[in-house]
């Protein structure tokens, strides 16, 4: 005995009229694309915005086209909440993006200047979220000074001319080599503070490159000042822990990866090893957060 089966089509589903897409709707979600352009502007301080964002979470339709809003744009939704608003990021394309040349101009950076205002980007993420599960846990908070991270990168240097060393490579090859081989000659080389006449910090000191990039961060919503303490303390934001995730797994980070972290004692990153010990090896479960 065969047992019919029922080839017919499927009664198609009615669309209520209800879910077409107003000129109100579009207006809305252009208008929370905007908000999450305001990286310093929080929900808690805008009903309007809170408003956006829960009607986001409740209702799939109005969630998809601001999405769809934010993709025109050329903008990644990294995360829709409350504690980071519409957060989102520039695409390479997108006519947001912030590209290290336009970045190094506005600092008025030469071509090597570039690069270790790239480094030291670079470095305050690694230090802001030193352990993989401080950049998974997201009531996490980092902190960052601008003398920690410059202590930071020359002990990166000083690993880097090591291995070099060790290896029997070069360890002064030309200018325009690639990856943080290139960089920790030019780091180590240049002075970490330097002072004007009047006390300011060079612009072109180390300290004076990291103290540009957390201004710009700060700037950006990424991070918030909390003092004046070894050059400027600084403490990590919800849309900055979302910003870093999204670029963990970047090959420069990779690379950075590579050399080890130590943990010490007062919960600072270091890629040295301890005092007591000449062991260059990795130690378990210490590297940087940024895995492919």
């Amino acid at each position: 005995m065969t047992e019919h089966v029922d080839r017919s089509e499927p009664e198609a589903a009615t669309v209520p009229a209800s879910a077409a897409v107003t000129p109100a709707d579009a207006a809305d979600a252009a208008r929370l694309v905007a908000f999450g352009l305001q990286p310093k502007l929080q929900p808690a301080r805008d009903q309007e915005y809170a408003d956006l964002l829960r009607r986001h979470r409740e209702d799939p339709a109005f969630a998809r086209l601001a999405d769809a809003v934010a993709a025109g744009l050329g903008l990644i939704v990294l995360e829709v909440s409350p504690r980071a608003g519409m957060a989102v990021t520039a695409a390479e394309d997108s006519v947001f993006a912030v590209r290290m040349g336009d970045y190094a101009r506005r600092t008025s950076a030469d071509g090597g200047d570039r690069f270790l205002h790239g480094l030291a980007h670079l470095c305050v993420a690694a230090m802001a979220f030193p352990r993989p599960e401080d950049l998974a846990d997201d009531g996490y908070i980092g902190r960052v000074s601008v003398n920690g991270v410059d202590s930071f990168v020359r002990q990166a240097c000083h690993r880097l001319e090591r291995r070099a060393q060790e290896q029997g490579e070069n360890t002064d090859p030309a200018s325009d080599a690639p990856g943080l081989e290139a960089a920790w000659r030019i780091w180590a080389r240049r002075s970490s503070t330097g002072a004007t006449k009047d006390a300011r910090r060079l612009a072109g000191s180390t300290t004076g490159i990291v103290g540009k990039a957390v201004a710009f961060l700060t700037d950006s919503g990424f991070l918030q000042r909390t003092g004046d303490d070894n050059g400027g303390t600084y403490r990590t934001t919800a849309r900055y822990q979302l910003q870093v995730r999204d670029m963990a797994g970047s090959a420069a980070m990779a690379e950075l990866l590579e050399l080890g972290v130590v943990p010490v004692t007062d919960g600072t990153p270091t890629l040295l090893p301890a005092e007591e010990s000449d062991d260059l090896e990795l130690v378990a479960d210490a590297g940087l957060p940024f895995h492919a």
